[in-house]
């Protein structure tokens, strides 16, 4: 059965010479990895922001995915974290090719966490944080190395940046204080846990994917589920509450400390506005930026 690319995934050849050129090879990529892992495909492809997911069957029956991915430093140590975590709550990782950031993995349900209660979900993950936050090895990008790069960019931002300046100095604030902070490394996180990242599963209820791991602190996580399924907090018709909730049911479930996970929510999403508004080009996406700025208000009235 032939590889098909989705139509989907061939609209990031627009991103640059890289994409375009790695979306060239990905066909003839693919075949070669089904052809020597002795791979069946056995169903329609599909695709994340910066890789293909093939079904296929292996040759000793085993329903599983080929994921092919766009080579960056994210996915460079996916490998690594899969089998740090051995299946513990996550995919489980059945072989890696780094070379060709190729992974063969368990095969998973295509329903996500969007399909229940956005506060169950919540629950679910933050409970899960726990099996994931192991000691990550020297192997792992450290967040405080990476927080040191965003601090310098945080600082080149102008007076005049359409942002309120005193949170653009708090970011600064805090993250001067995580990057002298020993706690601001050394535990395996994932970094992207939203609802989208855990799949329904046989081998339990829910399993986590697609990690960009990071040697760092396990408050870092809780932010991109409170960011995610923006228009169920807009429809409550109580930000402000709807926010909290969503982060106190995390950090319950997690065990974390209250006032370090709500100074990693103002960081990550300051980060987002800063990452916003250094790729803008003529046109701002003003309703993401006034979602990341409400939650920064609503996280700490």
């Amino acid at each position: 059965m032939p590889v098909d690319i989705p139509a989907g995934l061939l609209v990031v050849a627009s991103r640059g010479p890289d994409w375009a050129d790695w979306l060239d090879r990905l066909p003839r990529l693919t075949r070669e990895l089904l052809d020597e892992w002795q791979l069946r495909v056995d169903g329609t492809s599909a695709y994340g922001n910066c890789a293909l997911v093939v079904p296929v069957t292996t040759a000793d029956g085993q329903r599983a995915v080929l994921k092919v991915q766009f080579p960056h430093w994210e996915a460079e140590t996916e490998h690594l974290a899969l089998r740090a975590w051995a299946g513990n709550g996550v995919v489980q990782l059945l072989r890696a090719d780094p070379r060709r950031f190729a992974l063969l993995l368990e095969r998973l349900e295509p329903r996500d966490l969007t399909t229940i209660d956005a506060l169950d979900a919540c629950e679910i993950v933050g409970g899960t944080y726990k099996r994931l936050h192991v000691p990550a090895g020297p192997q792992f990008r450290t967040l405080s190395g990476e927080l040191k790069r965003w601090l310098e960019r945080f600082r080149q931002l102008p007076a005049s940046a359409p942002v309120p300046h005193r949170y653009v100095e708090q970011a600064i604030a805090l993250s001067e204080d995580f990057v002298a902070d020993p706690a601001t490394d050394g535990r395996l996180v994932h970094t992207d846990l939203h609802y989208e990242n855990m799949l329904a599963a046989e081998r339990e209820p829910w399993l986590v994917i697609d990690p960009k791991p990071l040697s760092g602190d396990p408050h870092f996580e809780v932010a991109p589920l409170i960011w995610n399924r923006w228009d169920e907090v807009v429809a409550s018709g109580d930000l402000r509450f709807a926010v909290k909730q969503r982060f106190y049911t995390a950090i319950d479930a997690a065990g974390l400390d209250e006032e370090r996970a709500r100074d990693w929510v103002i960081v990550r999403q300051m980060l987002n506005v800063l990452w916003t508004l250094e790729d803008a080009d003529e046109s701002l996406p003003q309703d993401w930026l006034t979602r990341n700025i409400a939650i920064v208000k609503a996280i700490q009235d």
